[in-house]
């Protein structure tokens, strides 16, 4: 049974010309559904969505604003990251979270479906990034509409922010001091497989909320993924480790090869000190048809499509976030 099985509701999506929600989009046109995007800027927006996805007013941070967009939605995809925000971006996930859950709840919403990122509650060091990410998923469940959080660790794709550190450092630095944060597992997923299991997360039978861990088949360093993206581009690169570099200056380090993503880039960086690989195998019950790949496979698809001048995402929606 499928949760939204009627093609003629919209479904919504918060975050859509994000680097996922870019994506996501026209999968969903794809299956034939409706497709109903939130923005800021309606404008502007429709500009890089196709002709047949509508395009409303609505701001996760203004609370009056989400009530017309949720209007008749079964089903609301909530994407959005405020990593890139000035000031506390903390308080402003949470408010927004708050914000979209409650106007979910009024509107009969029946389930959200949220992409955030893998970590363990327990760890006492969870970086700021990842706390967030996980409250705004326990923000949406306390809601009281169904929320299916699907946690992901790097994901691998052309245009994605994990992708662009990898490639920036790599293609730019021929000798490479690494902190130890590159020494973290981390267990990448291609951006195709995450695309796969929020549009799957549709069929999922009603029921209560979950969190679901999902990866590729690879539990890596991240200097594999620097090792691997140098073996398919046929580089020679030599990294040296340090036993100290924080994750400040390793953020520092990071703006002088990728300086138009130093915020975001920073956040993550601060998050890549702790272990985010799957650790609950539930994925693989719930969605039998989907079947990660691994580093190899996820990176080469990337350069691949770089190369054939395929990096942004379907209908031109740029990937920024």
């Amino acid at each position: 049974m499928q949760a939204n099985p009627e093609p003629t509701r919209p479904i919504l999506v918060a975050g859509a010309t994000g680097y996922i929600g870019g994506r996501l989009v026209p999968a969903l046109e794809r299956r034939g559904l409706r497709v109903r995007c939130l923005a800021r800027k309606p404008e502007e927006t429709r500009e890089k969505l196709g002709p047949g996805v509508e395009v409303v007013a609505g701001d996760v941070l203004d609370r009056a604003s989400l009530d017309d967009p949720l209007r008749g939605v079964q089903t609301a995809y909530y994407l959005v990251h405020l990593m890139a925000n000035d000031g506390d971006f903390e308080e402003k996930d949470r408010q927004a979270a708050r914000n979209f859950g409650d106007a979910a709840k009024a509107a009969g919403v029946r389930r959200i479906i949220y992409l955030g990122g893998l970590g363990d509650d327990a760890d006492p060091n969870l970086s700021p990034h990842l706390k967030s990410r996980h409250e705004v998923g326990e923000i949406l469940r306390e809601s009281g509409v169904e929320t299916i959080e699907l946690r992901a660790s790097a994901i691998l794709g052309p245009g994605s922010l994990s992708y662009d550190m990898v490639k920036s450092l790599t293609d730019r630095l021929p000798v490479m001091v690494c902190p130890k944060w590159l020494d973290t597992p981390t267990q990448p997923i291609a951006v195709d497989d995450v695309v796969s299991y929020l549009v799957k997360s549709l069929d999922l039978p009603p029921g209560e909320s979950r969190i679901v861990e999902i990866g590729g088949t690879d539990v890596v360093a991240y200097r594999g993924l620097i090792e691997e993206y140098a073996r398919r581009k046929g580089l020679h690169r030599v990294l040296i480790r340090v036993p100290v570099l924080s994750p400040w200056l390793s953020g520092l380090w990071l703006a002088l090869v990728t300086p138009n993503k130093f915020t975001v880039g920073r956040h993550l960086i601060e998050g890549l000190r702790n272990p985010t690989v799957v650790r609950n195998d539930s994925a693989r019950k719930l969605f039998p048809d989907v079947h990660p790949v691994g580093i190899a496979e996820a990176i080469g698809r990337a350069v691949a499509q770089e190369e054939r001048g395929d990096a942004r995402g379907v209908h031109g929606a740029k990937a920024v976030a």
